[in-house]
């Protein structure tokens, strides 16, 4: 990646659709754009980086949920939309994180904060949120320190 931003890549990729005349990925992307300017509008503000991987990451974690509803609710045509969904999504999603790299951070972070209970559960999640946003299922890395703590 060079140093454009994630907006812009979305942005590009939107055009390139556009020219490809590929409607299926351009309705992703532009649902992903279009929760980008919400926020935008809505704070007065340019979103970051950072920003933008958070409205990502929130719009992944969505799908998978309507994914899991629609299978539930016995819809493979509606769960396949969604799954096509969470593909496009994971384009722009930095790589994810390795089982050892996750418990490794956590170690790190529960040494960092001195976590030994439960009631330290916050101040790992705080630590780790940052540094893990759209590279972990932030469920399972919950699940994970529980375990440690508990």
């Amino acid at each position: 990646m060079s140093n454009t931003t994630l907006k812009e890549q979305l942005t590009a990729e939107m055009k390139a659709c556009m020219k490809a005349k590929d409607k299926q990925r351009l309705v992703v992307i532009r649902s992903l754009l279009a929760a980008i300017k919400q926020i935008e509008v809505d704070e007065r503000t340019t979103v970051d980086d950072a920003g933008v991987l958070a409205i990502i990451d929130k719009a992944m974690k969505q799908r998978r949920d309507s994914h899991q509803q629609f299978l539930d609710a016995d819809r493979p045509d509606l769960a396949e939309q969604e799954a096509y969904e969470m593909t496009v999504i994971k384009d722009f999603m930095p790589e994810a994180l390795t089982e050892d790299e996750i418990n490794a951070l956590i170690d790190a972070a529960m040494t960092e904060s001195g976590a030994a209970s439960m009631q330290d559960m916050g101040k790992v999640m705080g630590l780790l949120k940052p540094k893990m946003q759209g590279r972990a299922d932030m469920a399972v890395v919950s699940k994970l320190i529980k375990s440690k703590l508990g």
